[in-house]
């Protein structure tokens, strides 16, 4: 909830879903953990060589989920921030500015 203009809504059950200008960039509650976006190169390392897997049913948009327990505060807060700016980077100019986001 500390990046700019996130908003935290409940949805799919009991999933904690958050956005930035309406799109989904990480989603807390769903099995197996925290589920968010990333790159195509970070969903390569994360999967294949890191603590992630495919997100059910988002893996072709380059969704990973990790399992909270032992994954390293510094480490989440970067995935995090970083599935953050890649959707924020998405939006239109008029949606960025009206967010205060550049």
């Amino acid at each position: 909830m500390a990046l700019p203009a996130v908003t935290k809504v409940i949805q799919w059950g009991d999933s904690n879903v958050y956005k930035v200008g309406g799109k989904v960039f990480a989603i807390c509650g769903l099995p197996g953990g925290l589920s968010f976006k990333v790159s195509p190169i970070g969903f390569v390392v994360l999967t294949e060589d890191g603590p992630g897997r495919q997100a059910p049913y988002c893996a072709k948009g380059h969704w990973v989920n990790v399992e909270l327990d032992g994954a390293p505060d510094t480490d989440i807060a970067d995935w995090l921030t970083t599935a953050h700016s890649l959707i924020a980077a998405k939006l239109t100019r008029k949606v960025k500015a009206e967010l205060g986001l550049g």
